[in-house]
């Protein structure tokens, strides 16, 4: 029996873990802390948690945890995902991983120093209709890699309390969303890109409303990303990939269980389908509890989230803005 603790009464928490818990009997959700006490309460009221934690810290602290969630925002993930390493615990830790690189790099330290698991929740790796994209790509499906193209984008209106139109809280259109287009264009690729040019849209003050970037992967591959967060943004997911011998296009890659499409074209042919499959999140709490057993390696964390947070400090540098936290 996995015993988690939950930081943060995040919205996220009922949509990527405590649902999925429910469902299996080899974890459950013990304690939750949060930065008001009242709220926490109603939190674990609602979700059948049993117990309130009255702070950060000694939620960590408990014995009686094996996993944490941090579930808070990414100005929290360093130094609390470090504390719940240090104290024995291994971390799922929500994206994205960080502020910025160097934190990355310690937290990741920090598991490799501690021998415990760090996590990093893109929830999509590990859903099937990932896996299949993986499989078509590296089995020459569509023949030797040539080109990509990625897009994560949703409405997040401004308002003074969203954390996404916070820089000090780790806001902004790349970090929130498109960490996500990112991750996907270098898993695809199995290589770091360089990054060739990035332009920003801002809005409040040092947050990127829009961002777009070109990268060249290793033997010249040109990817393009971009995402958006304007309040008059319609939603977008999805990612091109275009080989020599064909085009694989994937749509909704990032919650496939709530409809997906894939297409593989060459020539005049066109395959079309989709993959079923449960929730990203019910995948992603299996491979986080496989890896916590010895039964599989973490896909996600380590050098691969350092590397993530390294490409998303350059590209806000060359886009005019600040990585955040600096």
């Amino acid at each position: 029996m996995v015993r988690i603790g939950i930081l943060g009464a995040a919205k996220i928490a009922p949509k990527a873990l405590i649902p999925q818990v429910k469902k299996r009997a080899d974890c459950s959700v013990v304690a939750i802390a949060a930065r008001d006490g009242a709220r926490a309460g109603a939190f674990a009221g609602a979700h059948g948690i049993p117990e309130v934690v009255e702070s950060y810290e000694a939620l960590i602290a408990r014995p009686d945890i094996d996993l944490i969630y941090n579930a808070l925002p990414p100005h929290r993930h360093a130094d609390l995902s470090i504390a719940a390493l240090e104290a024995g615990k291994h971390v799922l830790c929500e994206k994205p991983f960080a502020l910025n690189a160097p934190e990355a790099r310690r937290m990741a330290d920090a598991a490799e120093r501690t021998g415990r698991h760090l996590i990093e929740a893109f929830h999509y790796r590990f859903h099937p209709m990932f896996l299949d994209i993986l499989e078509k790509v590296r089995s020459g499906a569509i023949g030797r890699l040539c080109a990509m193209k990625a897009d994560f984008s949703v409405r997040i209106p401004y308002a003074a309390e969203e954390l996404r139109h916070r820089p000090d809280l780790g806001g902004g259109a790349l970090m929130d969303l498109g960490c996500y287009p990112l991750h996907w264009l270098r898993t695809v690729a199995g290589s770091e890109p360089r990054l060739i040019s990035a332009r920003m849209e801002e809005g409040a003050a040092g947050i990127d409303l829009v961002t777009e970037a070109e990268l060249e992967f290793p033997g010249g591959v040109p990817a393009r990303l971009r995402t958006s967060m304007k309040p008059d943004q319609k939603i977008k997911a999805f990612l091109a990939i275009k080989g020599s011998e064909g085009i694989l296009r994937a749509t909704n890659p990032i919650h496939p269980s709530r409809g997906n499409a894939i297409s593989i074209q060459r020539g005049r042919d066109v395959t079309r389908y989709s993959v079923d499959g449960e929730t990203t999140y019910d995948y992603q709490l299996a491979h986080v509890l496989d890896v916590i057993a010895g039964r599989a390696t973490p896909l996600t964390g380590g050098a691969d989230a350092v590397a993530n947070m390294a490409m998303i400090d350059a590209i806000y540098e060359t886009g005019g803005l600040k990585p955040r936290g600096t």
